[in-house]
């Protein structure tokens, strides 16, 4: 029976167990603190990992490798496609599915004036021939020589069609060209007359234009010619549709011919204000046809002057229209008028309608040609009417020799003699 009194020992505290290290000795408490700190390191997880150190397992960089990678893949694809290119090339260049087989495959289009066959005698060398050597722009410049054409495009069509796109020249008038009616446009290039019945115009006839002269002349003379008819139609006016004619040969006069069914007058309109000098002619060429006995021509470019009858030395005679170019003018739409150049006989009479006292020295400076008339009219003129010009006054015809009534005073009309004079010039009224 054991004693209550004693205690009690445990079998832990007299035998400890294995792993359970020893207690360390005070001394060497520094140096176990140490190593224990540095196995501590290692092994736990709560710890800072130390900074890890790159091994080459190679003889290039990773990044210089990989782009040696894509450099040689890029080669592959591009001697791929190289080899598709050329092959596709060469099947394109033989094969007859890319053959233009007849003319059936070139589409034309906006052709009005234009024929078909002059579009083919361009186009005609291709038929036979494979669509990819066409020289489109080639054909381009050729198409736009055709005097119709303003402007062309060529493209092409896979497999083997080609279409062709025509714009065309608008005309503004007729062009008298030697023996030959044609068309003109805006910028002076000349056309040949549509097919009978195809189109009418209502143009004038333009004078002036010589065969063989240079593209930069025609166009010089339609600058003045566009000029003319937007000052005649300003307004709403549309002066220029009674012109049957216009004379462009000089550039400081310009000359039309109205259609008038009592007689057709060439009117001087000179190179500028040619509209309000036109108006004058509408407003008193019925006076002057009362006053004179025949109304040939009036001079409108001197101020407060109006020289009537003026073209003493008459027109220059124009080369025969040919019977074929007559046909094709009429039925283009051209004024059976205008066919026949009219041929200005020299007026016997040139009278001088001005409120000076004195007769002028020079009609105006700078033209030689009309003070040389002048001169030499006034050289043969009576200071009195004569027998002769007694004799002629109630005829139509032209006196037998030229004479020039003497001027009046300021304020009154000069007139041919045996006629009444224009009211509108006897009340004094300033002509430009």
């Amino acid at each position: 029976m054991a004693r209550k009194g004693s205690s009690t020992i445990s079998q832990e505290e007299l035998y400890p167990t294995a792993h359970e290290p020893a207690r360390p000795a005070p001394d060497d408490t520094l140096d176990d603190a140490r190593m224990l700190d540095l196995d501590v390191e290692q092994e736990s997880p709560f710890l800072r990992g130390q900074k890890r150190v790159s091994v080459r397992r190679g003889s290039l960089p990773k990044k210089a490798a990989t782009g040696l990678t894509w450099g040689v893949l890029a080669l592959i694809v591009f001697f791929s496609g190289s080899a598709a290119v050329a092959a596709l090339y060469h099947y394109g260049e033989h094969s007859w599915r890319f053959r233009i087989d007849s003319s059936d495959e070139i589409e034309i289009a906006g052709l009005q004036n234009v024929t078909r066959f002059q579009i083919m005698e361009v186009m005609g060398g291709d038929i036979g021939r494979n669509i990819f050597f066409v020289p489109l722009s080639a054909r381009k410049q050729a198409l736009e020589k055709i005097p119709w054409v303003e402007s062309a495009s060529v493209m092409r069509f896979v497999p083997n069609r080609l279409r062709i796109e025509i714009h065309e020249r608008t005309p503004v008038a007729f062009a008298r060209v030697g023996s030959k009616i044609l068309l003109i446009d805006s910028v002076g290039t000349l056309m040949e007359l549509p097919s009978a019945g195809k189109k009418k115009y209502s143009f004038p006839v333009i004078l002036g234009m010589n065969p063989g002269e240079p593209a930069s002349t025609r166009a010089a003379r339609m600058k003045i010619y566009n000029d003319l008819v937007s000052q005649l139609d300003a307004g709403g006016a549309h002066y220029s549709q009674e012109l049957s004619e216009v004379d462009l040969s000089d550039a400081e006069d310009v000359k039309v011919l109205p259609s008038d069914p009592q007689g057709e007058v060439l009117v001087h309109l000179g190179s500028s204000n040619y509209l309000e000098r036109y108006k004058i002619y509408v407003s008193h060429v019925r006076e002057w046809r009362q006053q004179f006995d025949k109304l040939e021509s009036v001079d409108l470019r001197y101020d407060r002057q109006i020289i009537v009858n003026p073209d003493l030395q008459g027109t220059a005679k124009q080369t025969p229209l040919s019977i074929l170019s007559v046909k094709a003018a009429m039925a283009a739409g051209m004024k059976p008028a205008a066919l026949i150049r009219h041929q200005f006989t020299a007026s016997k009479t040139a009278a001088v309608l001005t409120d000076s006292a004195k007769p002028p020295a020079k009609i105006a400076a700078g033209k030689k040609s009309v003070k040389k008339n002048y001169r030499k009219v006034a050289a043969k003129a009576s200071p009195k009417p004569g027998p002769a010009l007694a004799q002629n006054k109630n005829t139509s015809k032209p006196d037998s020799s030229p004479t020039v009534t003497p001027l009046a005073a300021p304020g009154t009309a000069v007139t041919k003699p045996g006629n009444k004079p224009s009211p509108a010039i006897a009340k004094g009224e300033d002509h430009p």
